[in-house]
């Protein structure tokens, strides 16, 4: 674990110590006003019958997509979800896995598990598990999940490759992955390097290519991209004017709002079309050991 890496991962947990208290969001699907999340969070997969089972949960979702929206999971399985975050799929994983299934939650931010273990306790389930770690090294036994999701957490890592590895480690031989995350594709340096864009998950995004290449690499099979959302200018200028993360607002604290709005909208086009959520399959090997 490099210096530069630590440092990042704390950089990370304290903007969303801080934003949790904000209950927004890093994506353009659900950067709207407090009262207009849960509607877009339909717009990222999620049915409105599972929004509604659980709760408020849903404005707290920092996530880019529904980790679950495809998945397969079924009674009895073991889920594993990286960056679990205020617990939105947690709860939804929860349902499907059922009482004889279990859910785990790794997040390395003590203020995110409070409130997803607040937000389990709540919903009164009884077959899910937060656990504080790294997704870079997963407190969690080998061979031992059936399904790993992760919402739009994974671009955020330092160390993709660890996460990728780890993911191979934990799934049983057949077990599968369904991560929803952000890709970029030939952003400029400028953009990438910028502490705002970064709280936004796009600046420590990786390519689409790059992200299935790290999987393979892995030895994970079947690896495939399920579906893929294109973000426009609209989208982007809507992800940083509307979005209450600390390194967004203080990008933009020095200018009225005309000038926010007028250099968001010079500095999007730029972007425009570069920018992806994309929900991402993998499997591992039937055969396959560690």
């Amino acid at each position: 674990m490099t210096e530069k890496a630590e440092q990042t991962r704390s950089e990370i947990s304290k903007r969303y110590s801080d934003a949790i208290q904000k209950t927004s969001c890093c994506a353009p699907s659900c950067c709207a006003g407090s009262e207009a999340k849960a509607p877009l969070a339909k717009t990222a997969g999620y049915r409105p019958e599972e929004l509604a089972e659980v709760g408020d949960v849903a404005e707290s979702s920092f996530g880019c997509g529904n980790p679950l929206a495809f998945s397969e999971v079924r009674e009895g399985d073991v889920v594993l979800d990286l960056g679990s975050g205020a617990g939105l799929d947690l709860l939804i994983a929860s349902k499907k896995a059922g009482p004889s299934g279990r859910v785990i939650g790794i997040d390395m931010t003590d203020a995110m598990i409070e409130r997803a273990r607040a937000n389990v306790a709540k919903a009164g389930v009884t077959n899910v598990e937060v656990r504080k770690g790294l997704i870079e090294a997963l407190p969690v036994e080998d061979a031992s999940v059936d399904w790993v999701i992760s919402n739009c957490v994974i671009n955020l890592s330092p160390e993709k490759e660890r996460v990728f590895a780890e993911i191979a480690r934990v799934l049983k031989p057949g077990g599968r992955m369904l991560v929803s995350d952000i890709v970029v594709d030939a952003i400029p340096d400028w953009f990438r390097e910028n502490a705002a864009m970064v709280a936004a998950c796009i600046g420590g995004a990786i390519s689409e290519s790059e992200y299935l290449a790290g999987l393979e690499r892995a030895g994970l099979t079947d690896v495939a991209v399920r579906s893929r959302l294109v973000y426009d200018a609209d989208q982007l200028e809507s992800l940083t004017t509307e979005s209450e993360l600390p390194e967004v607002e203080a990008l933009l604290s020095c200018c009225n709002a005309e000038t926010k709005t007028s250099l968001i909208k010079a500095l999007a086009p730029q972007v425009a079309g570069k920018v992806a959520s994309i929900s991402v399959f993998a499997r591992r090997a039937a055969d396959a050991s560690h």
